[in-house]
């Protein structure tokens, strides 16, 4: 009847993962109630979906930034709520992009009232790109480094960036990718866990990542202002081991980290950086989910028993940004965020920080959406990661606003 339901995706069907979109429905009638749904195929084949509630408008029109959801996966006026609100139907996965080179591909569907979904109305895809037009993808194996080094297009100079993710190890490049695409020429390096490099190294050498600096620092595109490193979680300690301990670099964000060294021993030149005590036994499993709790291992942070594994990082000539979940369930990244803030904040450094109600530990790229638990891939257990979806999801979009503005200003 009437004209076909059209959904439209704008300002293009193509886009980056972190740009927000428009997403639009014509050709309903007056007040119809539909249901819309959002569907993706992760790599490995591991279905995401989320639906929303909605009643047209009087002339037959959808504005997801304008007409409030009313109920389903979320409710109220969530322009990407159909993004942030996917989930697996299995529990407990995370959706992570594994190869860069090709996008997500999100089917938008618009079905008939609001129960079962049996009539299909109206379909439209969106492509959603981790590496922007032009964007070079360049594999480093030089020396001991393993990484990828993501090359903004054009001739530069362009601020440079070191990229880490946490103990789950690999080589995990789609942060870096956006990065890049944003206009930062970004290092994304392995530390662990990736192809000879051991699942729990022994030791993990400064060298090495000065190894990455000096890599980086060489290119002819990057500006020689220096550079700026960020990390998630155990990249976020190493982080900020780097900018106190390495030269050259300007600006370091801890995304989820501790100020100080966790887990593995840092060697140094002449000295090593302990890790922080801590007690697996005081992990706790749930009896329902067999979720694992660790975050009580850490031993207690005021105890000055501990403070030799505290980074120095007064010491430092580096900006620092830290950003953290007040619903972390892997560690209490708030409490220890402070601490490190309070320190700098005594030798009269310069620090930002924001928290995050409702964020959990995995503070990821925007429209990612929250994985509250899922399989440590080194550890082999289920850990629970913490966050409430809606909350969560705000906060990833103000820390990638944040994150970008804060090396933009000091690169």
């Amino acid at each position: 009847a009437g004209m076909a339901v059209q959904v439209t995706v704008l300002p293009s069907s193509r886009c980056l993962f972190d740009d927000p979109v428009q997403i639009c429905v014509a050709g309903l009638l007056p007040q119809q109630a539909v249901t819309l749904r959002a569907s993706l195929v992760d790599e490995s084949g591991e279905l995401f979906q989320a639906h929303a509630r909605y009643r047209a408008g009087s002339s037959g029109e959808l504005d997801l930034s304008r007409s409030p959801a009313l109920g389903g996966s979320y409710s109220g006026v969530e322009p990407m709520g159909l993004l942030w609100s996917l989930q697996s139907k299995a529990p407990y996965k995370r959706l992570a992009k594994r190869n860069v080179l090709t996008p997500f591909c999100v089917d938008f569907e618009v079905y008939e009232g609001h129960g079962d979904m049996s009539r299909l109305l109206g379909k439209c895809a969106n492509e959603r790109w981790f590496l922007g037009e032009g964007v070079k993808r360049i594999s480093v194996r030089e020396g001991r480094l393993k990484a990828t080094l993501f090359l903004p297009p054009g001739s530069g100079p362009f601020p440079g960036l070191i990229d880490l993710y946490g103990s789950g190890g690999g080589l995990v490049e789609y942060r870096a990718s956006l990065l890049a695409s944003r206009g930062f020429m970004t290092l994304a390096l392995a530390y662990m866990a990736f192809e000879d490099l051991p699942a729990m190294p022994e030791v993990l050498e400064l060298s090495y990542f000065e190894e990455a600096v000096n890599f980086l620092r060489k290119q002819p595109q990057v500006k020689d202002a220096g550079i700026g490193v960020l990390g998630l979680s155990k990249g976020a300690d190493l982080a900020l081991s780097m900018a106190t301990f390495l030269p050259g670099i300007k600006a370091a964000v801890s995304i989820s980290g501790i100020g100080f060294n966790s887990f593995i021993p840092l060697r140094g030149d002449g000295f090593t950086l302990p890790p922080h005590p801590y007690d697996l036994g005081r992990i706790k499993t749930s009896d329902e989910s067999g979720l694992v709790d660790v975050s009580d291992v850490l031993d207690d942070h005021r105890d000055p028993a501990t403070w030799d594994c505290r980074i120095p990082m007064e010491r430092s000539l580096a900006k620092f940004l830290f950003l953290s979940g007040l619903d972390d369930m892997n560690w209490k990244s708030d409490l220890y965020c402070r601490d490190a803030v309070q320190r700098l904040q005594q030798y009269g450094r310069e620090v930002e920080f924001c928290s995050y109600s409702g964020a959990g530990h995995l503070l990821e790229p925007p429209y990612l959406p929250l994985c509250q638990a899922s399989v440590h891939k080194v550890l082999g257990i289920f850990v629970h990661w913490g966050g409430q979806r809606r909350e969560h999801a705000k906060a990833q979009e103000d820390a990638w606003r944040r994150i970008q503005a804060f090396f933009w200003q000091h690169l």
